[in-house]
């Protein structure tokens, strides 16, 4: 038996659109310029406050107030949590996918940067048959990935051990978070950053397809 963290956008869910379009919802109502949704690509995975920051102008971004900020971010959060359903998708066999590594025993669990009620709200709408033994989001006062202080909680939580434990994700981040936690990290080609990301970031394996997981898994 192993144990699966999965992050969760760009890895189990495309969810880009409508992280996009909340984004750029909040910049047209305070009169900053909005992006197209490829640069989005990199904007997320960093939780809210990178994400916003990140979309903000640069002389706006390194000037602005924490207090505005927070504004920002909290008005994205909410027109977020309102459209968060608008054209996200789990990714295509991801379903089948983890209901088999379940159905073989394994552990499964999800770990993001997105706000934890948002994570959690997604999770049980979109996989309300996949048996995830923790999801875990963004909380106050908590360390967000690459800190392995919560993946190392939830292996503990789970009864897993590091050296019988993946993180599966789509970015340099996830890569790190794996690697920062003594766990084996898996990308995912079909996610938001792409496979030269992975690459660069020394991915321990690299799939293009949810099917080929359970090879790496089990092998």
């Amino acid at each position: 038996m192993k144990t699966l963290l999965f992050d969760l956008d760009g890895t189990l869910l495309n969810s880009l659109e409508d992280i996009a379009f909340a984004a750029n919802a909040i910049l047209t109502a305070h009169g900053y310029p909005v992006h197209p949704l490829t640069e989005y690509r990199q904007l997320v995975g960093n939780g809210f406050y990178r994400l916003i920051s990140n979309a903000l102008p640069p002389q706006i971004a390194n000037t602005i107030s924490e207090n505005t900020l927070t504004v920002l971010v909290t008005e994205a959060r909410s027109w977020y949590k309102k459209n968060m359903f608008r054209a996200t998708q789990p990714y295509a066999g991801i379903i089948d996918t983890l209901s088999l590594l379940s159905d073989a025993g394994h552990m499964l669990s999800v770990l993001s940067n997105k706000p934890h009620e948002l994570t959690v709200a997604l999770v049980e709408h979109f996989f309300p048959h996949v048996p995830f033994s923790i999801v875990l989001g963004a909380r106050e006062g908590v360390p967000l990935k690459p800190d392995p202080t919560v993946p190392r909680e939830m292996l503990h939580a789970m009864g897993g051990t590091a050296n019988e434990a993946f993180y599966i994700g789509d970015s340099d981040v996830d890569i790190l978070t794996a690697r920062n936690a003594g766990m084996t990290s898996i990308g995912v080609a079909w996610g938001f950053r792409g496979i030269e990301e992975l690459r660069a970031a020394n991915a321990d394996h690299i799939i293009s397809v949810p099917a080929e997981l359970a090879t790496v898994v089990e092998g």
